[in-house]
């Protein structure tokens, strides 16, 4: 479920995922909410492109560290690759 930034008090958050589109971010915050997965969504700019790179403007999914892993799976399951360190 949604939750604002106070929600959490001063726990560092893990990046789920980096929506790059508004379709993209709402059909993500259904596949949490009907989880039960308590998240922070914070838009944030990123890097995009391949031949002309420019700043764009994204959803960034954040969930507890603790929830991470499983947050994880719920996604491949449904189809997205979860944000992940290269």
């Amino acid at each position: 479920m949604r939750q604002p930034a106070d929600h959490f008090g001063d726990r560092e958050l893990s990046l789920l995922y980096v929506a790059k589109r508004l379709k993209e971010a709402l059909a993500l915050e259904e596949v949490l909410t009907a989880a039960g997965v308590d998240y922070l969504v914070e838009p944030d700019r990123y890097r995009g492109g391949i031949i002309f790179v420019q700043e764009r403007i994204g959803a960034f999914f954040y969930v507890d560290p603790e929830r991470l892993a499983g947050a994880r799976e719920l996604l491949r399951s449904r189809g997205y690759k979860p944000y992940a360190l290269s």
